[in-house]
């Protein structure tokens, strides 16, 4: 059975020109993407953020505006048959301060599945390069072209 599968990912900078991301270790594969996940059903997309960065990071959120929607296909990297649309929207937050942040990426103290870390990248030297998922790459390029532009 083909199936949709709706991502949702917020884009949180802050005052030093930052941008949030997030290291998980998803099916014993390292995966740097943006903060969020998934849709589930009878939410929208903007509860679904918000209960995302709350669950991962215990941190309420505001959605500013919506950045980017996935526009073309992508088949799933962990399920074949599912066909992933992801939504990104730019975010804020009062309690950055909040956010437990490690200086390196995969700096796990144990190596289990669904483990996850966050840290930030500078927007300046932000390359496609430091995510691993395509549409992260996408957006990744847009925010290193855009930088003043994103600014919140």
């Amino acid at each position: 059975m083909k199936k949709f599968n709706v991502r949702v990912y917020g884009i949180l900078i802050n005052d030093q020109k930052q941008v949030l991301v997030s290291d998980e270790l998803i099916k014993k594969q390292n995966i740097t993407k943006f903060p969020g996940g998934g849709l589930e059903f009878g939410e929208g997309t903007i509860d679904c953020l918000k209960r995302e960065f709350m669950e991962e990071l215990n941190l309420k959120i505001e959605v500013i505006t919506h950045f980017y929607t996935t526009d073309f296909f992508q088949r799933s990297a962990f399920h074949p048959d599912h066909q992933i649309i992801s939504i990104y929207y730019l975010v804020k937050s009062d309690q950055i301060g909040t956010i437990k942040t490690m200086k390196n990426a995969f700096d796990f103290i144990q190596w289990s599945n669904d483990e996850q870390l966050v840290r930030w990248i500078n927007l300046d030297s932000i390359t496609e390069n430091e995510f691993t998922l395509p549409i992260d790459k996408i957006v990744a390029a847009m925010l290193r072209n855009n930088i003043p532009n994103y600014l919140v």
